[in-house]
C-alpha cells in the first residue's frame, strides 16, 4: 500500500509526498497535482506509520473539495481522516464541546444573514434595497474574518453601501448583532469565532483539541484569512507537522479576506521550514503554458510553469490544432455568437461539449451566449445555478428510482432505470436547445449515462444509494453540454477547450478595479481562466457601445504567445494592440511593456 502510494509521482510531487515531519509549503502551481499530493502524503504517512488517520485535520475552502479530498484518500486504503472544510470542523468542534463549556446546546445557525438584516434595518426605520443588504452582509463577513471590531471596519471603510453612509452601515451591523444574540444564533463567520474564542479561554477545550490532531494538512492556503489563520494556529498549538499548500497567483478572493502573505511568508515564520515547488503542469500544452507565464511574470509569488510533456493532438501531429488565439468583435452580440459558432464547429467536428468551457467576468455576460449557443441547438450548463440534485427534475427521478428498487426488476438494471426516467418524460432524442424542457432532459440523460458507466453487478437498490451518496459529498454528473462559468466558479475546474471572452478594459479588469491591489486581483483572474485549458484556448473581445479599449492584458501578454484568430471577427474591429483592421483581429504592436 504504501509504494502505491508513491506510484505516479514526477520528482517534485514525491519529494513532497515523503515529507513527514515538520513544516512544509508546497507552492503548486496550477495543474501541477496539488490534490493528488496531499492525498498521497497522507495516505504515505498513514501506510508508513507517521501518521494514525484519527490524529489528521485536512481542511479546504469547499464541500466539494473536502468531498474529493475523502474520495481519493478511501480509494488510496485510508478511512478516518477528518478532511472538512474550516467551518465544518468548526462546527463540529462547537457542538461537541459547547454543552460542557455552557450548559445547554450551540445556538442555531443563520440561513439567510439577508432576510435578518432586512429585519434588523426595518426595526431602524430603514428601508435599503435587497443589493444594499447583499452588500452590508458582505461586509460583515470581511469585517470578522480580518478581525475588527464595528469601529474599526468604520475607520477603514469611510465610504458607506450604497446611499447608507458608514454611520448607518456601522448602526446596521449593531443592529442586526443584537437581533442575532436575541434570537440565540450565530452566522456563518461566528461559527469560526465562537470556535477561536472557546478554544482561547477554556484550557481543556485546546487540551483535547491538540490531543487529538497532530498532523496538519490546509489545501489553497493562499485564500487563508486572518481568522481562518487564527483559529488554524489554535487548533495546532506547538505541534509542528503542518503542511500548507497553495498557490499565490490564483489568489481570488482578496476582496473577502482572503491573505497570501500567510502562504508566501510560510517559509520565513515557521522554523526549518521545507519548500517544495511543483511547477510541472499535467494539464496544459505548453503554448497555454506560455500565455499564463507571460501574464503572471514578475508578480509576487508567481511560478514558471512547464508541460509534463507534448500531448497528441486531434490530428495526431503532436501540436495543438489551434494555438492560443485573440479575436475582436465590434459589438457584445458579434462576440457571443463568433464564440458560440467556433463552438458548434468543434462540436460538429467531434468535439465532446462536456470538454469546452466559455468563461467570462460577470454573470450578465452568459445570456447573450446562451440565446447564441441555443441558436445554434447546443445546450449550455450555467454554473453558478442550482446544485445538480437540488433540481426538480433530478429530486424526482431519484425518488422514482428509489420507489421502483423496492420491487421485483423485470428487465436489466440499466433497463430499469431508462425505464422510470421514460415514465418522467425522456426521450431518445433532446428537445430543443435553450429552455426548460431541454435542462430537464439533460439532467435525466445525465443520470442514465450514470448507471451505464455503473460497475457490473450494481443493482437499483445500489444505484440509488449511490445517488444519494454524491448528493451528500455534491459529486455531480458531467451533463453533456458545454458550460458557462464565472472566472470565480471556475477555479478548481479544467475543460479541453476553453473560450475566455470579454477580455477588454471595464470587463476584464472589472471597471470599479482601479487600485494597483484590484488591478493585479483582475490579473490573477485571468490567470485562472487561462490555465483551465487543457488542448485549445481563445480569447476574445468586443468594442461595444462605449467604445471599449482591448484589455491591458493582452498587451502585457504580447505577440510572442498569441496569434489572430481573425475567421470571425467583424470588420474594423481593433486589436489589442491598438493598430486597427486588416484581419489581424490580434496583437501587433503589442509587446509587453518592461
Amino acid at each position: 500500500m504504501s509504494d502505491r502510494a508513491l506510484q505516479g509521482l514526477d520528482e517534485r510531487q514525491l519529494e513532497a509526498v515523503t515529507t513527514l515531519r515538520g513544516p512544509l509549503v508546497v507552492l503548486a502551481g496550477a495543474g501541477t497535482g496539488k490534490t493528488r499530493v496531499i492525498t498521497h502524503r497522507i495516505a504515505h504517512g498513514v501506510d508508513t506509520g507517521a501518521y494514525s488517520p484519527g490524529r489528521v485535520m485536512a481542511v479546504t475552502f469547499t464541500a466539494k473539495a473536502a468531498g474529493e479530498m475523502r474520495g481519493r484518500l478511501r480509494a488510496l486504503g485510508v478511512e478516518g481522516v477528518a478532511a472538512r472544510t474550516f467551518h465544518a470542523a468548526a462546527l463540529a468542534q462547537l457542538n461537541y464541546f459547547w454543552p460542557t463549556v455552557a450548559g445547554d446546546t450551540a445556538p442555531g445557525i443563520v440561513d439567510n444573514k439577508v432576510r435578518l438584516l432586512a429585519h434588523a434595518a426595518d426595526g431602524m426605520g430603514l428601508e435599503p434595497d435587497t443589493a444594499t443588504l447583499r452588500d452590508v452582509a458582505s461586509e460583515i463577513e470581511w469585517r470578522k474574518v480580518t478581525m475588527r471590531s464595528i469601529d474599526q471596519y468604520a475607520a477603514v471603510r469611510p465610504n458607506g453601501v450604497g446611499r447608507l453612509e458608514v454611520t448607518q452601515v456601522a448602526e446596521l451591523q449593531r443592529a442586526y448583532e443584537k437581533l442575532k444574540d436575541q434570537r440565540r444564533q450565530l452566522d456563518f463567520e461566528d461559527v469560526l469565532l465562537a470556535c477561536a474564542g472557546m478554544l482561547e479561554a477554556e484550557p481543556h477545550v485546546a487540551a483535547s483539541v491538540h490531543e487529538q490532531y497532530r498532523h496538519f494538512t490546509v489545501d489553497e492556503f493562499q485564500d487563508v484569512s486572518p481568522l481562518q489563520h487564527r483559529l488554524l494556529e489554535l487548533w495546532r498549538g506547538d505541534r509542528r507537522d503542518i503542511c500548507v499548500v497553495g498557490d499565490a497567483s490564483q489568489t481570488i478572493y482578496s476582496f473577502a479576506g482572503a491573505d497570501a502573505r500567510f502562504l508566501l511568508d510560510f517559509a520565513s515564520t515557521h522554523e526549518d521550514a521545507r519548500v517544495v515547488r511543483l511547477e510541472t503542469n499535467h494539464r496544459s500544452d505548453a503554448a497555454i503554458l506560455a500565455v499564463a507565464n507571460e501574464l503572471m511574470r514578475g508578480r509576487p509569488g508567481a511560478l514558471e510553469l512547464t508541460a509534463a510533456a507534448v500531448r497528441p493532438s486531434v490530428d495526431g501531429a503532436g501540436e495543438l490544432t489551434q494555438p492560443p488565439t485573440v479575436t475582436a468583435y465590434e459589438d457584445d452580440v458579434a462576440e457571443a455568437r463568433g464564440v458560440a459558432a467556433q463552438v458548434a464547429a468543434g462540436i460538429g467536428a467531434g468535439i465532446d461539449p462536456r470538454s469546452i468551457a466559455i468563461l467570462y467576468r460577470a454573470h450578465s455576460q452568459s445570456a447573450e451566449l446562451v440565446r447564441a449557443l441555443a441558436d445554434h441547438g447546443i445546450a449550455a450548463t450555467v454554473l453558478g445555478g442550482k446544485r445538480f440534485f437540488d433540481v426538480p427534475e433530478v429530486r424526482q427521478a431519484v425518488m422514482a428510482l428509489r420507489g421502483a428498487s423496492v420491487a421485483p426488476l423485470d428487465s436489466g438494471f440499466i433497463d430499469a432505470v431508462r425505464d422510470v426516467l421514460r415514465s418522467l418524460g425522456l426521450t431518445d432524442e433532446p428537445p430543443q436547445a435553450g429552455g426548460s424542457l431541454r435542462d430537464a432532459w439533460e439532467a435525466r440523460a445525465a443520470i442514465l449515462r450514470l448507471a451505464e458507466e455503473s460497475p457490473d453487478g450494481t443493482t437499483l437498490r445500489g444505484f440509488t444509494d449511490e445517488l444519494q451518496a454524491r448528493a451528500k459529498a455534491q459529486h455531480e454528473p458531467a451533463m453533456r453540454t458545454v458550460t458557462l462559468a464565472t472566472l470565480h466558479a471556475a477555479k478548481g475546474l479544467e475543460w479541453e477547450h476553453v473560450h475566455l471572452l470579454g477580455v477588454a478594459e471595464g470587463l476584464l479588469p472589472i471597471s470599479y478595479a482601479t487600485t494597483f491591489e484590484q488591478v493585479d486581483e483582475e490579473r490573477r483572474l485571468a490567470y485562472v481562466g487561462i490555465t483551465r485549458a487543457a488542448r485549445e484556448l481563445s480569447l476574445s473581445w468586443s468594442r461595444g457601445m462605449r467604445e471599449r479599449q482591448p484589455s491591458r492584458f493582452l498587451r502585457e501578454i504580447g505577440t510572442g504567445t498569441l496569434r489572430a484568430g481573425g475567421a470571425h471577427a467583424s470588420n474594423g474591429a481593433a486589436n489589442p494592440g491598438g493598430a486597427s483592421g486588416s484581419g489581424s483581429a490580434g496583437v501587433r504592436g503589442s509587446a509587453r511593456p518592461r
